[in-house]
């Protein structure tokens, strides 16, 4: 069977940004072959992100817009539940893969590798953030996270359970430490670009602090609940 490609990419409140990477996502491709689905789940916007994907699939069939219960896995795991292809690709709204995105992720596919993600920057020069980015292109643990993106083969996905959905937040992590344990991931040595604004919005020492907080918080056993209460109240 020929390999094909589901995105699926949760939103909240995105009306700014999600047709430019609806855009993106179709400029960049290799072949609209590979890419057979664009599925964007929306949890609960109160702005006018629904509306506007949804005028927006009028005039692109492969794009679909659904409702779903609010939070990251959750959303994620209706798309997926819905994909019609072998290869899921979890997609932030504000994080935009390299050109032949879809190339390069069924050639790692279809060489063997069922997992992994791009190495990403920001779009910024602080000089931390740029250093953060370029760590990326190594396999370390670590330097991992959802800005990334995700590629998973849909068969592994749900060997793995899909979504922890009691994550609220380090949905991502939980699912990319499994692959890890199963040593199945790579990294695709192509840029993607993801966006500061949280940065920008939170400053880069205090929000590079508590997302460090988060990680050893989680290493030394927190759960779900706690790591979310910590973001509430330390994270805007």
């Amino acid at each position: 069977m020929k390999p094909s490609i589901s995105i699926v990419i949760p939103v909240l409140n995105e009306s700014e940004t999600i047709i430019k990477l609806l855009a993106h996502l179709k400029e960049r491709a290799f072949s609209c072959d590979y890419v057979t689905q664009i599925i964007v789940v929306d949890g609960g916007s109160k702005d006018d992100t629904y509306q506007l994907v949804s005028s927006y699939s009028d005039h692109n069939p492969q794009v679909t817009v659904i409702k779903s219960a609010k939070g990251r896995a959750k959303q994620m795991n209706t798309g997926a539940a819905i994909a019609t292809s072998s290869i899921l690709y979890f997609l932030h709204a504000d994080s935009y893969p390299p050109q032949d995105y879809d190339k390069h992720i069924v050639e790692q596919v279809v060489a063997g590798n069922p997992a992994g993600c791009f190495k990403m920057k920001f779009d910024s020069n602080h000089w931390w953030l740029r250093l953060a980015g370029w760590l990326t292109q190594f396999k370390w643990r670590a330097c991992r996270g959802g800005d990334q993106s995700q590629f998973i083969t849909a068969q592994l996905f749900k060997e793995l359970g899909t979504f922890d959905e009691r994550y609220i937040i380090y949905e991502d992590n939980d699912l990319i430490n499994k692959l890890y344990a199963k040593r199945k991931f790579v990294v695709i040595q192509e840029w993607l670009t993801t966006s500061a604004r949280r940065y920008d919005e939170n400053g880069v020492w205090k929000l590079q602090f508590h997302f460090w907080s988060i990680y050893v918080r989680k290493w030394f056993g927190a759960s779900a609940e706690d790591l979310h209460k910590y973001y509430l109240k330390k994270i805007s």
